[in-house]
């Protein structure tokens, strides 16, 4: 697949129109994904193996779509394939121990336990990018982050039912930032598309050897979840994220991932009862607020080490 120009590295008010429509498409992102752990639940897999039949039947798609908008096969530096490959281990070991987790778990716990990334990836941006946030982004962040904890409600207390699939989550979330941080050095200098069609193609090989080692049942009787979490949670969430992962800032993608588990909570308890109390409800409204105010603000330009693109 080719890559895509080199990006111009400029600072752009959040008003920007394209800025607006990478803000609204990571809102897309983060809808469509926050529906993954219900497929999962539905696939009559194993949970590693649901996570390899939405990598592969997700591939061909995305390289499809690629071509369809003028990526070409060509020669790539022996760097990018590394990081290619690096990006893809990271996402199957990821999705693999999300998956083992969300049957462990609430689907509020594991959508949110599984994206600490919000918090991990904007201190990533921080520490290491130096995209040093303004005062009312930082608010935002510690608004978000106390919101993030009520979403927990009574699952706070590590209810021993939940805890190994609480943990699983955890660990899943903290190889998500690892991969974040990988495709956004890959978004540097491929198309999204381009990016997300070749990690997930590195992604497969490792999840078929996790699921044959953990002995899971492969091979599905019914097809319907294993197709809806491929084309949702895979072509279009994490399509829609790899694009806005090259256009936004690490502290709007961190905050705006706490989207995930206020939508898959409200699944959880539509679908299997899982209600939420007043602390959830509380927390989804802090993270709105949140998500109101990270948008809203002037971003500092990004000093050159950003993976922030906008181009």
């Amino acid at each position: 697949m080719h890559p895509a120009r080199p990006p111009r590295k400029t600072a752009v008010s959040p008003s920007s129109p394209r800025l607006g429509v990478a803000f609204a498409v990571l809102i897309v992102a983060n809808i469509a994904l926050a529906f993954g752990p219900w497929f999962v639940r539905a696939a009559d897999t194993g949970p590693v193996a649901s996570a390899f039949w939405r990598i592969t039947l997700a591939t061909p798609m995305l390289a499809a779509l690629a071509l369809a908008g003028g990526a070409r096969p060509q020669r790539l530096p022996g760097g990018l394939w590394a990081l290619l490959v690096v990006a893809g281990v990271a996402f199957a070991a990821d999705l693999g121990t999300w998956h083992l987790g969300i049957l462990r778990t609430t689907l509020a716990n594991a959508t949110l336990f599984g994206n600490c990334a919000t918090l991990f990836f904007p201190i990533y941006g921080f520490l290491i990018a130096r995209a040093w946030p303004t005062r009312t982004q930082g608010s935002a962040l510690v608004l978000a982050g106390v919101g993030a904890a009520l979403l927990m409600g009574r699952s706070y207390q590590l209810d021993p039912r939940n805890l190994a699939g609480d943990l699983m989550c955890l660990g899943a979330g903290i190889m998500y930032t690892g991969y974040f941080i990988v495709m956004a050095r890959v978004r540097d200098t491929m198309a999204p598309l381009s990016a997300l069609a070749l990690s997930s193609f590195a992604s497969i090989a490792p999840l078929y050897v996790f699921a044959t080692i953990l002995g899971e049942s492969l091979w599905p009787t019914q097809w319907g979840p294993l197709i809806g979490v491929a084309l949702v949670s895979q072509v279009l969430g994490q399509g829609c994220m790899i694009y806005a992962l090259g256009k936004l800032s690490p502290l709007v993608v961190g905050i705006t991932l706490l989207v995930q588990p206020v939508v898959a909570g409200a699944v959880g308890w539509i679908v299997y009862g899982e209600r939420l109390g007043l602390p959830d409800l509380v927390g989804a409204a802090m993270v709105a607020v949140a998500l109101v105010l990270v948008r809203r603000t002037p971003r500092v330009a990004p000093a050159p080490a950003t993976p922030h693109l906008t181009d």
